[in-house]
């Protein structure tokens, strides 16, 4: 049934018939657990079977890489002939860029949670989307929901770097509909679907020369913040400035630094004191 599908699909198709056949056993329905019998196949074994390579998952992990980085902010900050900005709210993706925050987090941030004062943001909820439901079926559509985040250890504060700021601001001079309101507004001024922020995020890669088999999703700023900060950025004086994983597990909003490990790799560094302030991507 499961042939074709991804390793994640298969696990969560497991746990979901074992805990769907353990609640028939806890209200008497069924004698035993038919699933106590059954054992999950390891990821390399499943892999195997349909003929994919079991590359670790940080060889999976999509980032941009600095000439990437140059293309998007010489096309994303372009202006019409009076003035007004070429790309809707475009510094969003150089926030992200330097922040990790997810998309969802980031459509979530009211302008209240930033303290440009104290160089931190704080991050309290997220912006969701849901495919609609008929019943069991899938319906036509998505809705939006406004929550808190991902999991308890993405309620956290992420620190600012001066471009971050920059960012903020500049966001700020495009819209700012009050510090009630969200920093990245839609046309109503309520929180922008992420899905629309991803797809203006697709056309600015295509209208900055990046190949249409190269486009990469708004997790892939994440992944290279994360990159960035574990590997470390050469200073001017020749030393590599970068942050432990649990460091950055704690800035991602990561459960365990198991998670961060899994993804990023982690080379020799000296400590940074600073946090993100030497990482202006």
């Amino acid at each position: 049934m499961l042939s074709g599908k991804s390793y994640s699909t298969c696990k969560k198709a497991y746990l979901l018939l074992s805990e769907f056949y353990r609640y028939l056993e806890r209200e008497d329905l069924i004698d035993k657990n038919p699933m106590l019998n059954v054992e999950m196949i390891k990821k390399a074994n499943y892999l195997s079977a349909q003929g994919i390579e079991n590359k670790p998952q940080n060889e999976l992990v999509t980032v941009f890489s600095p000439e990437e980085i140059e293309l998007l902010k010489a096309e994303a900050f372009k202006r019409f002939g009076n003035g007004k900005p070429l790309y809707k709210q475009s510094a969003v993706y150089f926030l992200m860029l330097n922040t990790g925050l997810r998309r969802g987090e980031v459509c979530g941030l009211l302008n209240s949670d930033i303290d440009l004062e104290h160089r931190v943001l704080h991050v309290r909820r997220a912006v969701k989307e849901y495919y609609r439901r008929d019943g069991m079926d899938r319906a036509k559509g998505q809705e939006t929901k406004v929550g808190p985040p991902k999991s308890a250890t993405s309620v956290r504060d992420v620190p600012l770097n001066d471009t971050a700021i920059e960012m903020i601001n500049r966001l700020r001079e495009e819209i700012y509909l009050g510090e009630d309101s969200p920093l990245i507004p839609n046309e109503k001024g309520d929180f922008i679907k992420p899905i629309n922020l991803l797809r203006r995020f697709y056309r600015l890669q295509t209208a900055a020369g990046i190949p249409e088999e190269e486009l990469k999703g708004l997790h892939a700023l994440r992944h290279t913040f994360a990159t960035t900060l574990i590997n470390g950025i050469k200073q001017p004086d020749g030393t590599i400035k970068s942050l432990t994983v649990k460091q950055v597990a704690d800035l991602l909003g990561h459960t365990t630094t198991e998670i961060t490990e899994l993804y990023y790799v982690k080379k020799d560094s000296t400590k940074l004191e600073g946090l993100t302030d030497a990482f202006n991507l």
